[in-house]
């Protein structure tokens, strides 16, 4: 909700006089919460009744975080926005401890993440990881029961909730790296409207664009969802664009690493440099690390 009223007030600076409403509506994704997401369809629970929202003609936009999307849109529908990207870390929360360092041995950590938790399991094999699903007011809740010692979530949600306060530590990006898309905004849109995604046009964040679009190709060539522990980020050295990613088996015994770099000043310089990291990953046997791969 906060994304789509951030959007909302966007959009209304830009045109004062455009009436923009919210419909709030409540995804698969978000009602399954005893089950991780890699066994109950993965992130495509979180866009599905948008996407029917859109279709249906209730909704002329939907807000997503970018990380939840799948890396094919499906036919008739577009990516036609993507916003100015929030930290990209992840976020260390404990009432008890400092860091994950600081953690006894059997100590509770939740995340809902594969890519976390391999990694996690290869730092800290005398921690206990266990999965966390809900909003963020639930997961936080369930720390603060006692139930975690310690919770690792994406800096970004803390940040734009107004819980920065909460963090105890931010994880540093090797070897904790993000998501594809992590900490970005995307605004989806049905490709038969193109004059909404021009409208969106002046929300576009091309540095952000150009990172996500890397990583996300990445992604797209190794299959990636949330069945897949795959993390893929991309920083900015002026016009060069740094990307690391990995591929891990869950429990963190196994795992695959690239790092590319290259100039990008185009969406298509940006996937053909995750196309040759994803290309590194799978010379170096990352497919064996994968479930389902898509070919």
């Amino acid at each position: 909700m906060w994304q789509a009223e951030y959007v909302r007030d966007c959009l209304k600076k830009l045109y004062p006089d455009c009436d923009v409403q919210i419909l709030g509506m409540t995804t698969r994704g978000d009602q399954i919460l005893d089950r991780a997401l890699s066994k109950v369809g993965g992130k495509g629970l979180f866009i599905k009744e948008l996407e029917t929202a859109l279709e249906d003609g209730r909704a002329d936009l939907a807000v997503h975080s970018l990380k939840d999307v799948p890396m094919v849109m499906p036919e008739g529908f577009d990516l036609s926005c993507v916003m100015a990207r929030e930290d990209a870390r992840d976020a260390f929360v404990s009432n008890n401890y400092p860091s994950l360092e600081d953690l006894p041995a059997g100590a509770i950590v939740g995340t809902s993440s594969l890519r976390r938790e391999s990694v996690l399991r290869a730092k800290f094999p005398h921690l206990e990881i266990q999965p966390l699903r809900g909003n963020l007011d639930t997961r936080m809740g369930k720390l603060d029961k006692g139930e975690y010692q310690a919770i690792i979530l994406a800096a970004a949600g803390l940040k734009r909730l107004g819980l920065e306060s909460r963090i105890r530590a931010f994880l540093p990006y090797d070897p904790y790296t993000p998501a594809a898309g992590q900490g970005a905004l995307g605004i989806e849109t049905l490709s038969k409207h193109p004059n909404i995604k021009q409208w969106l046009a002046p929300l576009n964040d091309l540095p952000t664009l150009f990172a996500v679009s890397a990583e996300r190709m990445v992604s797209r060539q190794l299959g990636g969802s949330c069945e897949v522990p795959l993390a893929a980020h991309a920083v900015w050295d002026q016009n060069q664009m740094q990307i690391r990613s990995f591929v891990a088996s869950t429990d963190g015994k196994s795992i695959c690493l690239a790092n590319g770099s290259a100039q990008v000043k185009s969406v298509e310089d940006a996937e053909a440099l995750g196309l040759a990291v994803a290309k590194d990953l799978l010379s170096q046997g990352a497919a064996d690390l994968i479930p389902k791969i898509s070919k």
